[in-house]
């Protein structure tokens, strides 16, 4: 009997049939990935004694970092996600945490900026991240190898399902 050492074989490719339970699994996922992830932002503002921002609008924070964004390019650049992002900008322009100012080239739009204070809640998210970077591999057993691939494969996912739209496939 011949052994052959290397890579581990391949699983035999999945039927149509079998990849539906696959792709609908994928996609309850991606949705349940990312409330969780909401959970763990607002579970270290909880205790950080932080109620003054929101789980949601603590990320969108975080991604207009040091950017001059308008609210319709965090929307289209996939950074926040619902139907509300204006609602969301507003109280954070109410709470002094976001400046909103217009556009020197073109008056009609407005470019939303961290203030001081929004600067720090960016901070804590980003510490956030750090955090979990460091820890991933070592508490979750998560390889970095497979989440890169992961994040290929949603990629992917992304392009196939916006193609979806673009062109009424």
């Amino acid at each position: 009997m011949t052994m052959h050492i290397g890579a581990p074989a391949r699983p035999a490719a999945l039927t149509i049939d079998d990849l539906k339970p696959v792709y609908l699994e994928a996609v309850k996922l991606v949705e349940r990935v990312h409330r969780r992830f909401l959970d763990v932002v607002k579970d270290e503002f909880d205790r950080l004694g932080r109620t003054d921002v929101s789980n949601v609008q603590a990320v969108l924070i975080y991604y207009i970092g040091d950017s001059a964004v308008t609210a319709s390019e965090l929307k289209t650049r996939g950074y926040y996600l619902g139907s509300n992002v204006s609602y969301n900008v507003k109280k954070l322009v109410e709470q002094g945490l976001v400046r909103q100012e217009r556009s020197e080239s073109d008056k009609r739009t407005v470019r939303l900026t961290l203030t001081d204070e929004g600067q720090e809640i960016a901070a804590v998210v980003e510490a956030l991240f750090d955090r979990h970077v460091r820890t991933m591999t070592a508490v979750s057993a998560i390889d970095p190898n497979d989440l890169q691939s992961m994040t290929q494969n949603l990629q992917r996912l992304d392009r196939f399902w916006q193609d979806q739209i673009l062109y009424r496939l």
